[in-house]
């Protein structure tokens, strides 16, 4: 009951399907565009799009507090990890030095 079934093929047809069915090009039509319409009064140039930011001096110094607290949580989650790892590889070595006097002691009682 819990054992997988896997199905069998029993001899191969010779008959391969393709996995995505070829569309025909010829019934997609263009994509038309409609021509500009001309009017006989003046306007304004359209502002070109600028691809660089404008900051203001009030929004560049919340950028700038936004990443010096994120290296401040950063650098100080790093030094706690390594104070953990300080603090566990310290009292390995005075967990070894125990155990090594309680074995050396042992020995010369004997």
């Amino acid at each position: 009951m819990f054992q997988p079934r896997i199905p069998v093929n029993p001899l191969p047809t010779g008959i391969v399907t393709p996995l995505v069915q070829p569309t025909d090009t010829a019934d997609i039509a263009p994509h038309q565009t409609a021509a500009p319409v001309v009017c006989n009064h003046h306007h304004a140039p359209a502002p070109t799009p600028s691809s660089a930011v404008r900051l203001t001096p009030a929004s560049l110094a919340v950028v700038v507090a936004g990443g010096a607290g994120a290296v401040l949580v950063v650098g100080t989650v790093l030094v706690s990890m390594l104070l953990a790892v300080a603090i566990s590889a310290a009292s390995v070595a005075v967990c070894a030095v125990v155990l090594r006097s309680l074995l050396n002691g042992q020995h010369r009682h004997r």
